[in-house]
């Protein structure tokens, strides 16, 4: 399998120059170059735990890791989550609920970083080399990404944060990590701001290559592709004869566009919902054709508090039938004016997304309901996708993906249930912890130096 960008400015790469690239040299995001259909396996995938289908669909993307090294490099990944399921299916009374929160920092990103952390010490230590993370988190990205890293010895991370904009308890898991290898840095503006940060050094191909730098968010490749085992192991659960809708809550649409993969390689899913929050750029999008930038609105969902995501060129490129002139030049002008308007025949190209958005107090009142008459607790980010799902008119039965443990957000749960009922030992246990972040100014070249001052080198 190969691997190309968007944007068409890049030679077709093997898997591991892929996850070693991160973001496209050509400022696109890297893509395979076709989707295996599996159609065929799906009954036999059926009886497989979860590393063992994570084994069988990463070996048809990653062609170039030996399969007996890239199953240990799998089942180490799994072995910290705190659930024999690793990603457990609760059935409720009209939905289910995905939970994708029993890794090490209690938040999905963990299905994809743990794995991530072990590929990027696996490809370094073959290859004799080091590695400068940069990342920019709305809060859980950064706590997983740090866990999946710390104390290797080829790898410093530094990690980008909307200062006072995560929840306290996120901000903890972070700079409680006291690692040499891990820099924690507050930038004064929003998750977009760290982010357009982020994309800026990345483009700097000199500085890029000078600083060997890495890509821990969702537009690096490998991020994706683990989180498309868990909507066949959802799928699996379920146990259904009929199509399945999928309700993801959203903010940089990595998380629903693993699910656009799954059902591009033959999964029966019916329809996916993109649900927002009162940053609805994205489901504001799906209803109008119109991608346009706003303020930032910051939410009881802050890892949703986006406004610019970075994985939509990925669903933009097929949208526009595979035509990298044609994404260059709608990026173009986003980029310029902050407004574009994709042609109504591209529009109708979009078969599966359906999109809404859930406010702060449709928010309160999902979590508030769903604890009073069914004892199951949720995070914000979860009841605005458990809302939004629930008031979409589909066919089949409807998946909510859980993306975080309730007790990284108690003061949300609070407010929506009049009782303290969000706790976990892991977070409780970092309570009065030491903790350590830089404060940088929220510009380009500032990052730059801080990265350049800290930096691994060989």
């Amino acid at each position: 399998m190969k691997y190309i960008s968007t944007r068409g400015g890049v030679e077709p790469l093997d898997f591991k120059d892929a996850v070693m690239m991160g973001l496209a040299s050509d400022g696109g995001l890297l893509i395979p170059q076709s989707f295996p259909d599996v159609r065929a396996q799906l009954n036999a995938w059926k009886k497989l735990n979860f590393s063992e289908l994570a084994l069988e669909i990463f070996s048809l993307y990653i062609t170039d890791i030996p399969r007996e090294d890239l199953k240990k490099l799998i089942e180490e990944s799994y072995s910290t989550f705190d659930h024999a399921k690793v990603c457990p299916l609760t059935k409720l009374k009209d939905l289910s609920v995905l939970e994708l929160f029993h890794g090490p920092t209690l938040a999905f990103k963990d299905v994809a970083l743990q794995f991530l952390g072990k590929l990027f010490a696996y490809i370094l230590e073959e290859r004799n080399s080091c590695l400068n993370i940069l990342g920019a988190t709305s809060g859980d990205t950064g706590s997983a990404a740090i866990e999946g890293v710390r104390s290797k010895h080829n790898i410093n991370i530094f990690m980008m944060h909307p200062a006072g904009k995560t929840s306290p308890l996120q901000e903890l898991q972070m700079t409680s990590v006291l690692d040499e290898n891990i820099f924690n840095i507050a930038v004064d503006g929003s998750f977009d701001d760290c982010q357009a940060i982020m994309k800026g050094a990345f483009a700097d191909l000199e500085f890029k290559n000078t600083y060997k730098l890495g890509a821990v968010n969702s537009v690096n490749w490998a991020r994706i592709l683990a989180q498309t085992v868990y909507y066949f192991y959802a799928w699996a659960q379920l146990d259904t004869e009929e199509e399945v809708n999928f309700c993801v809550p959203t903010g940089n649409f990595g998380d629903i566009f693993a699910g656009y993969i799954a059902r591009s390689m033959g999964l029966p899913v019916n329809k996916l919902i993109l649900a927002s929050n009162d940053n609805d750029i994205l489901s504001r999008f799906f209803n109008s054709g119109v991608y346009e930038r706003g303020e930032v609105k910051f939410t009881i969902s802050p890892a949703m508090d986006i406004q610019v995501a970075s994985n939509f060129e990925r669903y933009l490129y097929f949208m526009v039938g595979r035509d990298p002139e044609v994404v260059k030049s709608l990026i173009q002008e986003f980029s310029e004016s902050g407004k574009v308007t994709v042609p109504e025949e591209f529009m109708n190209n979009n078969d599966c997304m359906l999109a809404a958005s859930a406010n702060t107090a449709q928010t309160h009142a999902t979590i508030k309901s769903y604890w009073e008459n069914e004892q199951y607790l949720m995070d914000p980010h979860t009841a605005v996708g458990v809302h939004v799902g629930s008031t979409t008119e589909t066919n089949g039965p409807l998946v909510c993906l859980s993306t975080a443990h309730p007790a990284k957000f108690p003061d949300a749960i609070k407010d929506a249930t009049s009782q303290d009922l969000a706790t976990h030992p892991t977070l409780e246990a970092l309570k009065g912890a030491e903790t350590r972040c830089a404060t940088v100014e929220n510009s380009i070249d500032a990052i730059k130096s801080y990265l350049a001052d800290n930096a691994l080198t060989l």
